[in-house]
């Protein structure tokens, strides 16, 4: 299973990604120098919104979609007000 993800920044910022083990790449963003850089410089995040999914290949197309989401589209899918057209 894939998870793809949505972290809340320290500076309030939005950050997508996606692992297949969660709750390890959550530890590495907040601890760990294997984070990622835009996160491991606005420490601490939160995880705000996940999704899973059977393959890599569709985790991966989610999370590029989701990249290409404005902020406020992206807010609107964490507070579960998002509605696709």
């Amino acid at each position: 299973m894939f998870t793809v993800y949505v972290l809340e920044c320290s500076d309030k910022t939005l950050y997508v990604g996606c692992t297949n083990d969660l709750e390890k790449r959550l530890n590495q963003h907040n601890n760990l120098k294997s984070g990622a850089h835009y996160t491991k410089i606005r420490r601490p995040v939160s995880l705000k919104y996940s999704e899973n999914f059977q393959t890599l290949l569709e985790a991966r197309g989610r999370e590029a979609e989701l990249k290409r989401y404005t902020k406020a589209k992206k807010l609107d899918l964490i507070n579960g007000s998002f509605k696709k057209i």
